[in-house]
């Protein structure tokens, strides 16, 4: 069956919900700390994957591997930084907090790909980007000034995430320019396969409890392994400013997730700094879609 656009949307829509579940699910756990919480979502996710991918694209996508391409393993390395630091930062700080730094992902994107790839951005996007900027260094700043000792380590580790968001979509766009058809799916596996390496020694020794190990297992599945699958359906059907904007619902859908599964109520200036950045964002993005509409 042909995906229609509406249904492509209603997906995307699933899929940030699927997303936003992170959060939330952090704040049940009983024992599990920092990197084991990285490596129980990775090492599940990894499971997940190695059952879906030949369910999806038949046993043969194991010999497709691009094993010899650098951007494979490229990207496989910034899937990894994005699964672990958003994780660790999770532990260290507010959701709310890990959420509005990975918002600038789409920013940080256009400045890479300008600086890199020679790719002329237009006027909007660098208001937007000044505007995000000014939401980030009030949320940074009245953070600071309280004097939460977290805050500053948590938010620096959840700015790696869009950054290597950014320098994965780079990698894409430069592959696509050489020629090449990077399958984004498979180097999501690759980067969980890294990442559970990564945190693997510094996890031990365990001490998760049944009910953590379940609710990691559970976000391996369903927080990332069946969302990413997903997205890349959604990506065929719609264009890359409407999967942004749907992406952006992650962001809400998570910070109302927190606060309402795990009474972790943002503070007024978290919203403030949020505000703008998610209004930049919108600006930036709809203003995107309108001029390549008409």
């Amino acid at each position: 069956m042909k995906m229609t656009h509406a249904m492509a949307v209603g997906l995307m829509v699933v899929n940030a919900a699927l997303w936003s579940m992170a959060g939330v699910v952090t704040r049940h756990l009983e024992e599990a700390r920092s990197f084991e919480v990285t490596f129980w979502r990775s090492f599940f996710t990894v499971l997940s994957l190695l059952i879906i991918l030949p369910l999806w694209q038949g046993r043969g996508v194991w010999a497709r591997l691009p094993w010899r391409n650098r951007f494979f393993w490229l990207s496989g390395l910034c899937w990894c930084v994005m699964f672990t630091a958003f994780m660790v930062a999770l532990t260290l700080t507010a959701v709310a907090n890990v959420l509005i730094t990975m918002a600038v992902g789409p920013l940080f994107t256009a400045l890479i790909t300008w600086l890199f790839l020679g790719h002329r951005l237009p006027g909007r996007t660098w208001w937007a980007i000044a505007l995000a900027g000014i939401g980030i260094a009030w949320m940074y700043g009245t953070q600071l000034s309280l004097g939460d000792p977290n805050f500053l380590i948590g938010s620096l580790v959840a700015l790696c995430v869009p950054v290597a968001g950014a320098v994965q979509w780079t990698l894409v766009q430069k592959s696509q320019s050489e020629g090449q058809n990077l399958d984004l799916v498979p180097s999501v596996l690759l980067g969980a396969v890294f990442s559970t390496a990564l945190t693997l020694p510094l996890a031990m020794p365990f001490q998760a409890s049944a009910h953590d190990v379940g609710l990691l297992a559970g976000l391996g599945l369903f927080q990332l392994a069946i969302p990413c699958a997903l997205s890349v359906v959604c990506a065929r059907v719609l264009k890359a400013p409407e999967v942004s904007l749907l992406a952006l619902l992650e962001i809400v859908f998570g910070i109302a997730l927190a606060w309402w599964g795990a009474n972790e109520a943002p503070q007024q200036s978290v919203l403030l700094g949020g505000t703008l950045v998610l209004g930049a964002l919108l600006m930036n993005q709809w203003l995107g879609w309108k001029d390549n509409n008409d």
